[in-house]
C-alpha cells in the first residue's frame, strides 16, 4: 500500500494537485484496498477531476451529501450561512420555515433543517440532476418529511411566506471563469459558477425576489463583493443588516431583510 500511494502522491503532483498527498489516502480509502480501482480514481484525479465527483461524496456541517457532475461541490465557505443563521436564531426548537433558491446537492437546507428540527423546507433548482441528487440526500439524512425539492427558476411562482431565505447564487466574473483551477473550470457546472460581468446577475434577480419572499435572507458573494451587493440590494428596498465574514475574514454573506418589517 505504501508503495501504490507514494506513487499516486507523486503522479498527482506532477498534475498540479494542490493536496496530493491527502487525496490519494482518500481515494485509497474509497476505494477499500481495491488497486485496480484506485489506479483508475487516481487516473481521474490526474486528470484534475474533483475528489468529490470521483467517490460521489462530500462533507459539509459534519454531514456526508452525494454529488454527481452538474451539481456545485459544497464547500466550507458556505457554511458561513449556516454559522449566520444560527447567530441570528439561536432557538433552534423554532419551527422556521426556510427557502434555499438554487439548491444544489441541498446541502444548506439540509445542514438548518438538522439544527432546527421544527423547521420546515424547500429547495428549489432549475437542474434537474440537483433536484433529484438534493431530495435524495434529504431522505437519507432523514430530513425528507421536512423538506422538499421542485424545478423553479429562483423564487418564480412561488407565494409562500418564509421566515429564512438561503442563497449561494453563482458568483464568479465571466472573465474570471478562464482563470479557475481546471478542477473547477473544467468540471463544476458553469451555470453554478458564472455570475455575469461583475459576479452579481444572480443578486440583481434575486434582490427583489427576496423582498417579495419576506423574512431574512443570507446570501453568499465572491471576494471584494460586499459593497456592491449591498447597494444593489438596498436599492431594491432591502435593509443590509450586516455581512458575515468566513473563517479567512473575507465578507461572504450579505444579510438583508425588507424594509416594511423594520418599520
Amino acid at each position: 500500500m505504501s508503495d501504490l500511494l507514494r506513487e499516486a502522491t507523486a503522479r498527482l503532483a506532477a498534475a498540479g494537485v494542490d493536496n496530493p498527498r491527502l487525496d490519494a489516502r482518500v481515494l485509497w480509502e474509497a476505494v477499500g484496498g481495491d488497486a485496480e480501482r484506485f489506479e483508475s480514481f487516481i487516473a481521474r484525479r490526474a486528470a484534475r477531476e474533483p475528489v468529490a465527483y470521483i467517490t460521489g461524496w462530500k462533507e459539509f456541517w459534519s454531514l456526508s451529501f452525494a454529488v454527481a457532475p452538474g451539481i456545485l461541490i459544497p464547500r466550507p465557505d458556505t457554511e458561513t450561512i449556516i454559522d449566520a443563521v444560527l447567530a441570528d436564531y439561536p432557538d433552534r426548537s423554532a419551527p422556521l420555515n426556510i427557502l434555499d433558491l438554487g439548491t444544489g446537492s441541498g446541502c444548506i437546507l439540509a445542514a438548518l433543517l438538522s439544527e432546527y428540527p421544527n423547521a420546515h423546507g424547500l429547495g428549489i433548482d432549475s437542474s434537474e440532476i440537483a433536484q433529484n441528487v438534493a431530495a435524495g440526500n434529504l431522505e437519507r439524512l432523514g430530513l425528507g418529511a421536512r423538506g422538499a425539492v421542485r424545478a423553479g427558476n429562483w423564487a418564480e411562482k412561488l407565494d409562500t411566506a418564509f421566515d429564512i431565505v438561503v442563497s449561494n447564487p453563482p458568483y464568479i466574473p465571466t472573465a474570471d471563469i478562464a482563470d479557475l483551477e481546471p478542477d473547477v473550470r473544467d468540471f463544476e457546472p458553469s451555470a453554478a459558477l458564472d455570475g455575469g460581468p461583475d459576479g452579481l446577475d444572480a443578486v440583481r434577480i434575486l434582490a427583489p425576489e427576496l423582498k417579495k419572499l419576506g423574512g431574512v435572507g443570507y446570501i453568499e458573494i465572491g471576494v471584494g463583493q460586499d459593497e456592491a451587493a449591498a447597494a444593489i440590494f438596498t436599492k431594491a428596498g432591502l435593509a443590509v443588516l450586516r455581512v458575515a465574514r468566513d473563517l479567512g475574514g473575507v465578507p461572504r454573506i450579505v444579510i438583508v431583510r425588507a424594509k416594511k418589517e423594520l418599520e
